[in-house]
């Protein structure tokens, strides 16, 4: 008969292949470091951007193709980790309005993402990889920005969006309701002087500071490891989708101090999302009054699964499921909707002429 411990050592060699197969099934997936090299080249990047900015006052009158006085252009950032589903909705989107947009897609590397051609042939950026609930994200934002700012001085609002989003407007509409939102007047609220000088526009980024859990959030990292950068009083939370200024986003880019706290990895990892922290507590310390505090992306939290909002299926999608996504209640109207299936955005498409003639086109 075999001895006791030799039956105890065989059985430990028998378990360890089956842990070495079943640890990544059971355990939370580890966070994904940001190297050395990819903080170097971002920083690089992130320079580049702020030096070409400075110079914008004179280069701004001229564009890429030599025209002078360009009108101010949306920046659309497309962050992904999966194929564009809804790049078809894009296309009429964008359709005949070329010269007031410009798209910049940032897609995970290690996720083998298609273009989907079109409008999104050659607006991949250099991308590097990304993870949810990570610094990840807030680096790729940080890459979009900074891309967008070396391309085109015409850019003037940097909207950040996911794979997920559609368009609940026109074109037309979201381009007027945005360079209509606050112009630079006298006589206009929205109008007002800040450390920058007088501001002309807002950032519409949600920034909230009496959310549940908020003392958690805060301790992710640990007890007193955000001070003296970040004091609670000073923290906030939101969505990670947001439409910045021009001056806004080379805050961002320009910072350096947040970030360090931010980037440090987190011991309670349920309570962790960088992404959804780092934005709205720097533009909250740097310039609350710069910012609408809501976000014109909408979404529907009434059964989120593991912080994700409600997906919506294309049995759902209705006219008047329309209707209330661009006209939601106590709310300014949302151009954008997040967390539509594949199956959504065919009904959608498919059923488009239906939709537009029941519910009214901006």
């Amino acid at each position: 008969m075999f001895s006791t411990p030799f039956v105890l050592s065989f059985a430990l060699l028998l378990s360890l292949p089956l842990l070495f197969l079943l640890a990544p099934r059971i355990l939370p997936p580890r966070p994904v470091p940001i190297s050395l090299p990819d903080e170097l080249d971002d920083l690089a990047l992130f320079r580049r951007a702020a030096i070409a900015s400075s110079h914008t006052s004179a280069a701004a009158t001229v564009s890429r193709l030599g025209t002078t006085n360009p009108p101010p252009k949306i920046a659309f950032f497309f962050l992904t980790n999966s194929d564009l589903t809804f790049a078809p909705l894009w296309e009429r989107f964008f359709k005949g309005n070329e010269h007031l947009y410009n798209i910049y897609i940032h897609a995970d590397p290690s996720a083998k993402v298609n273009s989907p051609g079109g409008v999104f042939e050659g607006r991949f950026i250099s991308a590097k990889k990304t993870q949810r609930a990570s610094p990840t994200l807030i680096s790729a934002a940080r890459r979009l920005l900074a891309t967008a700012l070396l391309d085109d001085p015409s850019n003037t609002f940097f909207a950040l969006i996911s794979q997920h989003c559609i368009p609940l407007h026109s074109f037309r509409y979201v381009y007027h309701s945005l360079f209509a939102s606050s112009p630079a007047d006298s006589h206009d609220s929205d109008s007002y002087w800040s450390r920058f000088g007088r501001v002309k526009y807002r950032s519409f980024i949600e920034i909230l500071d009496k959310e549940p859990g908020l003392w958690e959030r805060y301790t992710a990292r640990g007890k007193g490891v955000m001070m003296p950068e970040v004091p609670f009083d000073d923290f906030r939370v939101g969505s990670q989708f947001f439409i910045l200024t021009r001056k806004h986003a080379l805050l961002v880019i320009k910072d350096r101090k947040l970030w360090r706290k931010f980037r440090l990895p987190c011991v309670k990892t349920e309570s962790c999302y960088p992404e959804e922290h780092y934005f709205p507590t720097l533009l909250s310390m740097e310039d609350p009054k710069g910012c609408t505090h809501y976000t014109l992306t909408r979404v529907n939290w009434t059964d989120s699964v593991n912080g994700h909002p409600h997906t919506y299926h294309g049995a759902e999608v209705s006219p008047e499921l329309m209707y209330r996504y661009r006209h939601f209640p106590g709310l300014k109207q949302n151009p954008l909707g997040r967390e539509s299936s594949e199956s959504a955005g065919l009904r959608i498409q498919e059923r488009g002429s239906n939709y537009t003639s029941r519910v009214k086109q901006r």
